[in-house]
């Protein structure tokens, strides 16, 4: 396509050099037929918006969906609302620094970059924004990792059963199979069979089964009447709520790690303490990595012993 402009020099300017004149430019735009429908204008979008848009496409339903919109709505807070048609590196370093600010561990950080990183590359991708600032993750110290005791386990189970029957029956599966809280409710009833258990609502997105204990296989046998699965009586709220009034009566109110995320914690310590190997372990609590199980190697001190003897020989 051509687009020609002519411009006149006025008449003032004849008796200046003696004649009229006039300037003509010439402008040639040249699009090819590909461009037809592939250009796009990028506007402006907040975070807010780019959420809105692609939350739903990009994450399950589940419980990682909401704390994923909570990290998203959090760091939109931070932006206070800004509008942006490139998420610049400064933009990036000033959401980190507020959230450090805030007294968010690294690896709480690493998990809400997590999530801005996929919204991102998604809308840049999608053409809404480009240039996307360059993510690095934070460096993550390895701390404690708590586990019940058998005897906490036993005394805490007990005030749970005293306030809910269903709450107690969902506490042992928990523990015994190592799932996450929202995998067990989600459990419907097609999803236990020969004393196993197939999850399909997990963190990952891959589906994995799991052999299930003796009473573990207790818990679900229950009458179906109307319910989905063996727990579809309860949600994680009122679990919770039971959940914490029970440690406060036995005394562990005042430990902040004792939530029921530790019972997928006690398992895994249990399979690492009783000879299982990592990799078994990996596959059975569903880790994507190896070096999200890693974090219970060094409870497999057993694995160590033969090692003594032949030092010793010398």
């Amino acid at each position: 396509m051509t687009i020609s402009a002519a411009a006149i020099a006025p008449p003032s300017c004849d008796s200046a050099f003696g004649s009229a004149f006039s300037v003509r430019f010439d402008y040639d735009l040249n699009y090819s037929a590909a461009d037809n429908g592939t250009r796009k204008l990028v506007r402006e979008h907040s975070l807010s918006d780019l959420t809105a848009q692609y939350i739903s496409i990009l994450w399950d339903e589940g419980s990682h969906k909401t704390n994923v919109r909570s990290f998203l709505g959090e760091m939109s807070e931070i932006l206070s609302g800004q509008r942006f048609s490139v998420f610049t590196q400064e933009m990036l370093d000033s959401v980190i620094g507020t959230l450090r600010e805030r007294g968010n561990s690294n690896a709480t950080i690493n998990r809400k970059m997590a999530a801005l990183s996929k919204l991102l590359r998604k809308a840049s991708k999608m053409g809404d924004i480009y240039n996307l600032p360059e993510f690095r993750r934070q460096k993550e110290r390895q701390g404690r990792i708590r586990f019940l005791e058998t005897d906490e386990e036993s005394r805490l189970f007990s005030a749970v059963r005293l306030r809910c029957e269903d709450s107690y029956r969902l506490s042992i599966f928990l523990v015994d199979t190592g799932c996450r809280l929202g995998e067990a409710i989600g459990l419907s009833w097609n999803d236990l069979q020969d004393a196993r258990s197939t999850f399909w609502l997990t963190k990952s997105g891959r589906s994995r089964t799991v052999p299930l204990t003796a009473r573990a296989q207790e818990t679900v046998h229950i009458p179906h009447g109307r319910l989905k699965g063996p727990f579809a009586m309860l949600n994680q709220v009122r679990f919770r709520a039971i959940w914490n009034e029970a440690k406060a009566e036995v005394g562990l109110g005042s430990d902040d790690q004792i939530v029921p995320h530790i019972l997928r914690h006690t398992c895994a310590s249990r399979l690492v303490r009783g000879g299982i190997d990592i990799r078994r372990v990996q596959i059975w609590l569903g880790h994507q990595t190896l070096s999200m199980t890693m974090r219970y190697a060094h409870l497999a001190t057993n694995d160590l012993d033969s090692c003594v003897a032949v030092l010793e020989r010398g």
